[in-house]
């Protein structure tokens, strides 16, 4: 086999491999564009929302047999969950599956509402909406806003456990907000941990 002979099979090679690599660009630039244009309008959806609640229906709100619950609208959107010293902000739909943590952090099924007694599991992607909780810090303020009010908490705990447990989500006997990611942050694939912050409600 002469030089030339060889060359040409790693030239398609090299060809395949960017060819390849720009598919899997391509493909991130559309997750993150089509993610980014859901936040907005959903954004714009809760301000919406906001502008028709009265300070008297959030006053008066009450979450026993409701169907479904006053602080999620029918298309699944609870809130925005911000951390100001991280700069997150981010927009809350009820679910943890493919389709909604791809768009957006999600409500855990079973767990408390906000303002409700008990705990409220927060589930996000540790590549997009929550790899800021990597810089986490015990102490920092956590504002949860639906359209029935705005609930503030204080970060009381940080911790790296085994993905069977759950007990992070157990009810409290105070209002707490668990956040829930994979860990490390910087895994390749599938992490094989899970990152926990969890707050306390705190009055403001």
């Amino acid at each position: 086999m002469n030089h030339q002979t060889m060359k040409r099979p790693l030239r398609w090679a090299i060809r395949s491999l960017l060819a390849g690599g720009l598919g899997v660009l391509a493909y991130c630039g559309f997750v993150l564009t089509d993610a980014w244009l859901f936040q907005l309008e959903q954004r714009q959806e809760f301000q919406t929302q906001l502008s028709k609640t009265t300070p008297t229906a959030r006053k008066n709100a009450i979450f026993v047999d409701l169907h479904p619950p006053p602080s999620i609208s029918p298309v699944g959107l609870i809130g925005k969950l911000e951390i100001p010293r991280l700069e997150l902000s981010v927009i809350v739909l009820e679910g943890t599956d493919a389709g909604t943590l791809r768009h957006a952090v999600g409500h855990i099924p079973g767990t408390s509402l906000p303002g409700m007694p008990g705990n409220t599991g927060l589930s996000g992607h540790r590549d997009t909406f929550f790899r800021p909780l990597q810089d986490i810090r015990h102490h920092d303020l956590i504002q949860l806003t639906t359209k029935l009010g705005i609930y503030r908490y204080r970060v009381r705990s940080i911790q790296v456990v085994n993905p069977g447990e759950i007990t992070v989500l157990n009810s409290t006997g105070t209002e707490t907000l668990t956040l829930v990611t994979c860990h490390p942050f910087t895994f390749l694939g599938a992490a094989p941990r899970r990152f926990i912050v969890q707050a306390e409600r705190i009055q403001s």
